[in-house]
């Protein structure tokens, strides 16, 4: 067959992440403790930010009038690259002038400033799962047996019975518990649920689109044989060098090995509320958290230098790097905290009866909701409500909390999980501890109550869940 050469022109369209549009992604999931850092690293290593101690309009004028002056000495291809950034999937200011003007004149209630009330109990890996599981659109047997898997799930991420033995105690197919399965070890973390560590590792190499056969079988035949260090054998069955061989030992190793590990621990971790929620007057206001995040602009020193032209080709390139890198952070910050506010604003509209009358009438709510309401993909709604928390007249919670699954009542209307579990809560509190109620009791009572039908198994896994003992436990007989 002849060889020859030809030439072809192809149109395609693709989606490039940029390393500056991943920035303003990570941003949007980071905590405000990872925040500062993120703020003070660029401050020390970009000659062209500086932290300013302005007033907030004096600062805002100020960096309006830098970003003029730098765009005159910006390239039309630079300014195009900074103008055109995909900044569609934002919303737009993240409050009205009057409303965030009136706002820093009000004072945070003295509750709201309580440092004991700062702290969230770490999320336990079986809650976590839980959590996932019930925001899917499964049916009622899936979601048993997906209960019944995450409970036989250690704090190593294992899971430690076998597809037999579910589907027995389940009456299920093994085929019905298997898919489950699979679908519960692509939840976060990656790779949980897996029944050995090849299976662990191969979820996640999966979830990362990693094909190559050769990864592939390292993980499925010898993984023994890298742990015990004997790799000549396997230079030889694969025939590649020593360099290729240690490139996948090293993506072996960048996998997490043990998915569950870090949750479980009972340590309290502080927190400082990224927004305030309280009411004034008839109405709630909504204020962000900036304490402690600095205020940036462009330095003025290198702005106003005679010598800002610079003396070389390579001190220009220098500049307008590091100026285009400081203006990219400032918008991407900017950015982070507009889409914090209409978040934060749609789920306050959704859930406007929690913050007037707490838990107990919390509304059945999921990302898609909020995503909708407010023009912005799910995606972009589940990071910026990651490692995120609002003090609210009722304590300070994970914006997370606020999306729960629905369990149906008697008038066909819905309830929230999370308003069920408060109630049973409530329940526990009042009960006489010398006759502690059952859970079939606590379904009765529930029903009676909330109208709410609800099974003995579900009491007891919402039960479990709020670190509620049996009745035999929680019996007193003095």
């Amino acid at each position: 067959m002849a060889l020859e050469l030809r030439q072809n022109l192809k149109l395609t369209q693709q989606l490039v992440m940029t390393p500056q549009l991943q920035q303003a992604i990570r941003l949007l999931q980071l905590s405000r403790l990872e925040l500062l850092e993120i703020v003070q690293q660029e401050l020390q290593e970009n000659p062209m930010l500086e932290e300013t101690q302005a007033p907030l309009d004096e600062q805002r004028e100020r960096d309006a009038l830098s970003d003029k002056e730098q765009d005159s000495r910006l390239t039309s291809e630079e300014k195009e690259m900074i103008s055109n950034a995909d900044w569609d999937d934002y919303l737009g200011h993240f409050s009205s002038t009057s409303k965030q003007s009136s706002s820093r004149e009000w004072e945070v209630p003295e509750e709201m400033q309580s440092y004991e009330a700062r702290y969230s109990s770490k999320p336990s890996l079986q809650g976590h799962l839980l959590w996932q599981l019930f925001l899917q659109n499964f049916s009622d047997e899936e979601l048993m047996i997906g209960e019944e898997i995450i409970g036989n799930i250690d704090s190593r991420g294992y899971f430690k019975a076998t597809v037999e033995e579910l589907a027995v105690s389940c009456s299920v197919s093994e085929s019905a518990v298997e898919s489950i399965l699979k679908k519960i070890q692509n939840f976060d973390p990656v790779g949980v649920a897996s029944r050995d560590l090849g299976e662990c590792l191969q979820v996640q190499l999966t979830a990362l689109n990693e094909t190559d056969p050769v990864l592939m079988e390292l993980v499925t035949q010898h993984l023994e044989d890298i742990e015990k260090n004997r790799l000549a054998p396997l230079l030889k069955k694969f025939r590649i060098s020593k360099e290729l061989l240690k490139e996948y030992i090293e993506v072996l190793q960048s996998l997490d090995p043990f998915p569950g590990s870090s949750y479980g621990t009972d340590h309290v971790v502080y927190i400082s509320p990224d927004v305030y929620i309280y009411k004034y007057e008839d109405d709630f206001a909504l204020i962000l958290n900036e304490d402690g995040i600095p205020a940036i602009h462009l330095s003025t020193f290198y702005l106003n230098s005679p010598h800002n032209g610079g003396s070389s080709k390579k001190d220009n390139e220098y500049i307008q790097e590091k100026t285009r890198s400081a203006l990219w952070l400032m918008k991407s910050l900017h950015q982070r905290q507009r889409t914090l506010y209409k978040v934060m604003e749609s789920i306050l509209k959704f859930q406007r009866e929690f913050f007037e009358h707490g838990v107990s009438r919390l509304k059945p709510l999921i990302l898609r909701e909020v995503a909708e309401d407010i023009g912005m993909h799910e995606s972009t709604v589940s990071r910026i409500t990651t490692n995120k928390y609002v003090s609210t007249p009722f304590g300070i919670f994970e914006l997370k909390f606020f999306f729960n699954s629905s369990l149906t009542m008697d008038n066909g209307g819905l309830v929230g999980s999370e308003s069920v579990k408060s109630a049973i809560k409530k329940l526990v509190a009042m009960e006489n501890p010398q006759k502690p109620m059952s859970d079939d009791a606590i379904a009765c009572k529930l029903k009676e109550n909330l109208e709410v039908n609800i099974a003995r198994r579900t009491v007891a896994k919402y039960r479990a869940a709020l670190n509620i003992a049996s009745s035999s436990r929680r019996k007193k007989f003095f």
